[in-house]
């Protein structure tokens, strides 16, 4: 089994099935576990590094207007490799290269390769995503095994959440300008004693309008920008703290501001979903304790 993965989410699934000998190539972003920086980059990004927030936003929304592609594909290293399955999502243009440019350049391969189509948009669809390349890979007892250990530790973490007061959370994806969770991300605040002002379970992220933050008056807010670092998040931090009404907000007041790595965290639909979780819950918890003390 020779595999190809386009996302990121999909090659941490690969590696948590055991089936990472058989990864051939990778996305230009699937840099985890560190065992696959090693495997050929087979995609490539049109964006230049380094842009402003806002123009970044701008470029992706200007490119899928006209139906562009963020991303490139290296054509000639994926007919030299002559995978058997290729791994992708048709979800979101711009997580990963078009699903119509995929099967374009798969079209193009003999013997034909099997492209297994990822679109998972809650943590049920996730679980599923395990169970689907398990299954295309020939090894379903792994994808049933890795479900189970993925159900135990959201179940873990959520235990540790009852019975305690709700939290209302404003948690964003995108700082300038701002956008509000989507899909699977406001099940997990749920599952970590929050309520989402903003975002449905299922739906997409969207574009937030401020107003709507100072309505919520949240008591906690969450920042896990899609494809960021913390650090390069921290360089956005400014803009909030330069909007009307960011200073009289509780979470602010309370020092409940929370930044995660959107690069690793959140925004990928695979495994480490349970380290976000995680993760938020205690978050919350030293929300929590810092309020109770009133230190």
């Amino acid at each position: 089994m020779r595999i190809v993965s386009l996302l990121p989410s999909a090659t941490e699934i690969v590696y948590a099935l055991g089936l990472g000998e058989h990864l051939v190539a990778r996305s230009h972003e699937c840099d985890y576990p560190p065992e696959a920086e090693s495997v050929p980059v087979i995609t490539y990004s049109l964006i230049p590094p380094d842009l402003p927030s806002h123009e970044i936003d701008r470029m992706v929304s200007e490119t899928l207007m006209t139906h562009a592609t963020l991303y490139g594909l290296n054509l000639e290293l994926l007919q030299q490799l002559e995978p058997d399955l290729l791994i992708t999502q048709a979800l979101c243009d711009v997580c990963a290269v078009s699903f119509n440019s995929v099967q374009e350049a798969v079209a193009t391969l003999s013997p034909r390769t099997r492209v297994l189509n990822l679109e998972p948009t809650t943590l049920q669809g996730v679980m599923h995503t395990f169970q689907m390349v398990a299954d295309a890979a020939g090894v379903p007892e792994r994808g049933r095994e890795l479900i189970e250990r993925f159900r135990e530790r959201i179940e873990r973490a959520n235990q540790r959440t009852r019975n305690r007061p709700p939290v209302r959370i404003t948690f964003l994806e995108w700082i300038d300008p701002p956008f509000a969770c989507g899909h699977w991300t406001p099940e997990l605040v749920q599952l970590a004693g929050g309520i989402d002002g903003h975002g449905k379970a299922g739906q997409p992220s969207r574009r937030l309008a401020w107003q709507e933050v100072l309505d919520w008056q949240p008591e906690a807010v969450v920042i896990a920008c899609c494809g960021f670092t913390v650090e390069r998040t921290l360089q956005d931090l400014p803009i909030l703290e330069r909007l009307s009404g960011w200073d009289t907000l509780p979470a602010v007041r309370n020092g409940a501001v929370f930044v995660a790595d959107g690069n690793a965290y959140f925004s990928r639909p695979g495994p480490r979903l349970a380290d976000s979780l995680e993760w938020l819950v205690q978050q919350l918890e030293r929300r929590n304790a810092h309020t109770a003390t009133g230190v």
